[in-house]
């Protein structure tokens, strides 16, 4: 086997690795001595841990979790690809690797991950940055409208795979961007039903 081809197939069990760190859990306990999954949502999520433990850890969480989907999917990015018709797969599979990491961690028995929104943000912002910033938009949009982080992640996530194929063309890192959104839409369903009975709460009311 080529040496890069070894490289580039540890680099996935590396991400998954990296994406299984529990961000909010780890932060939280450090700084507020407390478990996040015991509070409010009881999500490790940047979300839940900004509403039980303040902004300041939510943005940490947040920025952490956005590195562990950027992180290696750059490092994939740097590596000489055997082809070009390769590159989309392994670059792919990286991404998909840290993002599954990030949902079902290895360290907490594949148990209470995140809803993935951050560290997908993290590997489109390398892998396809422009259709990366047009999601973040709509999410942005969605959030003024809608007052809801839950509404806002979704949408911006369902609306990905086609910016991602507009912009790129990519039919492989498409697809990679379309099984993550159908991922984020699922791990939202307790939102889903909160939603439905207009019980999601808002990020801001007004005074």
């Amino acid at each position: 086997m080529e040496p890069i081809l070894i490289k580039l197939l540890l680099l996935i069990p590396m991400a998954y690795l990296l994406g299984s760190i529990p961000s909010g859990y780890v932060l939280v306990r450090i700084f507020a001595s407390f478990d996040v999954r015991e509070k409010g949502s009881k999500n490790i999520g940047a979300t839940n841990v900004t509403r039980v433990a303040g902004p300041g850890l939510g943005l940490l969480t947040l920025g952490c979790d956005f590195f562990k989907g950027a992180f290696p999917v750059y490092l994939a990015l740097l590596m000489e690809h055997p082809s070009p018709a390769r590159t989309g797969i392994f670059v792919s599979l990286v991404a998909f690797s840290s993002f599954m990491g990030h949902l079902y961690p290895v360290f907490t028995g594949f148990k209470g991950g995140g809803k993935g929104v951050a560290t997908t943000a993290g590997c489109f912002f390398i892998l396809a940055p422009a259709a990366c910033g047009a999601s973040f938009l709509i999410f942005v949009i969605l959030l003024f409208i809608c007052k809801r982080v839950s509404v806002a992640s979704m949408g911006g996530a369902v609306i990905l795979p086609f910016f991602v194929w507009i912009k790129s063309g990519e039919t492989v890192v498409s697809i990679c961007a379309l099984v993550m959104s159908v991922f984020i839409v699922i791990r939202h369903k307790d939102n889903l039903k909160r939603l439905l009975s207009n019980r999601e709460p808002v990020i801001w009311k007004k005074k």
